[in-house]
C-alpha cells in the first residue's frame, strides 16, 4: 500500500468528529470549510470547537456575513483573537458575493485571489470542498512532512520542500485529497504531537525518516526565538450598575474596530501622571485594581487597571455605556476580571 492509502485506512478508523468537516455523504460547503479554517488559524481546535457553531448560527452564509456591518462580524469574533483575520473574513465575503456571485470559486488561483485566504487556506478550501489535488499544509501538517522526510531547514526556509512533498503524497490518493488532508491534520494533532509523539501506533512509521533515528522530537527544525519587548499602559474601567462604559477603538491598528476599555498609548516606558490624567474618560475617584498581563505576536503588554464605581451612568464624550456581560477581545476581558478578582497574569 501506499503512504496517502495507509494513512486513509488509519484515518477511516480514527478521524475525528468536527462541525465543519463532511460526512460519508459529500463534502462539506465552502463556506463552513473557509469559515472553519480561518477561525482555526492560531487557534486551538477546543476554542473553535466552543464558538462555530454561534458564528455560524448568526451568519449562516456568505450572502448574510458579506452584508452584515463590520462591526457585528468584529463582535462575534471577540476572544477569537487575530482581529485581522475577522476583517479580512467580512472582506473575503464581500468579495465573494462581487466576484463570483455567492459562490467560492472551485479554482486554486481565484481562492488565492481573495482577500485573507493564503495558501494554506486556498489548498484546504480546494481539497476538502471541491476534491482538488491539493494539501493545505498547516503547523500539524508541517510537522508530519518534516519528520516523515527529514527536512532539515527551519520554517520559512521549509515552505518549498514541504509543499513538494505534500504534492508528492497528494498524486499517490485515491482520488481522496480532502480526507487525505484532514488525516493529515488528525495524525499531526493526536499521534504525532509536537512532544512525546505516539510513533508506535502511526500508520507512517515504516516509512519515516525521523523514526528511523529516533530523532522525532528534532523536526521540524525551529528557528531561533526572537525576544519580544514589553509595552506598557493604563486602562481605565468605569462601571455603573449592569453597564461598563467601552469604546470602539480606531479601524487601524492592534484590535481595531473593536469594543474595548479606554487606554493610554502602549509605550515602553508606559504613561506619566499627565498621560493617564488625560486619558481618564471620566473625573471621579479612580482606584488601582491590578494588573492584566497580555502576550501579542510581536510584543508583551502589561496594562495597570484602574477602576471608578458609579451609582449610575454619567454622560461622556468618551465611549458609551454598554452591557456590562458585552463581548471582548481576550485582552479586554483580563481587564474586566482584573477590576472584580485581582492582577490577571495569563500571557495568552
Amino acid at each position: 500500500m501506499s503512504r496517502a492509502r495507509d494513512l486513509l485506512v488509519w484515518y477511516d478508523a480514527n478521524r475525528r468528529i468536527l462541525p465543519w468537516r463532511g460526512t460519508d455523504a459529500g463534502r462539506p460547503p465552502a463556506y463552513v470549510v473557509w469559515l472553519a479554517e480561518i477561525m482555526l488559524q492560531q487557534t486551538t481546535v477546543a476554542t473553535v470547537l466552543a464558538r462555530f457553531p454561534a458564528f455560524l448560527a448568526r451568519f449562516p452564509d456568505i450572502a448574510a456575513l458579506a452584508a452584515a456591518p463590520q462591526e457585528a462580524v468584529l463582535d462575534a469574533w471577540a476572544g477569537l483573537g487575530y482581529y485581522a483575520r475577522a476583517r479580512n473574513l467580512h472582506a473575503c465575503a464581500r468579495a465573494v458575493m462581487e466576484r463570483h456571485g455567492g459562490t467560492f470559486p472551485a479554482d486554486l488561483d481565484a481562492l488565492l485571489a481573495l482577500p485573507g485566504v493564503g495558501p494554506y487556506t486556498a489548498r484546504a478550501i480546494a481539497a476538502m470542498a471541491f476534491g482538488l489535488p491539493h494539501i493545505g499544509i498547516d503547523t500539524n501538517v508541517a510537522r508530519v512532512l518534516a519528520r516523515l522526510h527529514a527536512v532539515d531547514l527551519p520554517l520559512p526556509k521549509a515552505s518549498v520542500a514541504l509543499q513538494a512533498h505534500a504534492d508528492a503524497l497528494v498524486a499517490e490518493s485515491p482520488g481522496r485529497p480532502g480526507d487525505l488532508t484532514q488525516a493529515l491534520f488528525d495524525l499531526g494533532a493526536g499521534l504525532c504531537r509536537p512532544k512525546a509523539p505516539d510513533c508506535p501506533a502511526c500508520p507512517l512509521r515504516a516509512g519515516c525518516a525521523a523514526h528511523a533515528t529516533g530523532q522525532a522530537e528534532a523536526y521540524p527544525v525551529r528557528p531561533a526565538k526572537a525576544t519580544k519587548p514589553t509595552r506598557r499602559g493604563t486602562a481605565f474601567l468605569a462601571r455603573a450598575p449592569g453597564l461598563l462604559l467601552l469604546e470602539r477603538r480606531p479601524q487601524k491598528g492592534l484590535l481595531g474596530g473593536l469594543l474595548g476599555v479606554p487606554c493610554t498609548p502602549w509605550t515602553t516606558e508606559g504613561p506619566d501622571e499627565a498621560t493617564r490624567e488625560a486619558a481618564r474618560p471620566l473625573l471621579g475617584d479612580w482606584r488601582r485594581a491590578g494588573q492584566a498581563h497580555h502576550t501579542f505576536t510581536h510584543f508583551h503588554l502589561i496594562l495597570d487597571v484602574e477602576v471608578l464605581d458609579l451609582t449610575e451612568p454619567r454622560p461622556t464624550n468618551q465611549g458609551a455605556w454598554t452591557p456590562a456581560d458585552a463581548a471582548l477581545p481576550t485582552l479586554f476581558e483580563k481587564v474586566r476580571q482584573c477590576a472584580y478578582i485581582g492582577d490577571i497574569k495569563t500571557g495568552l
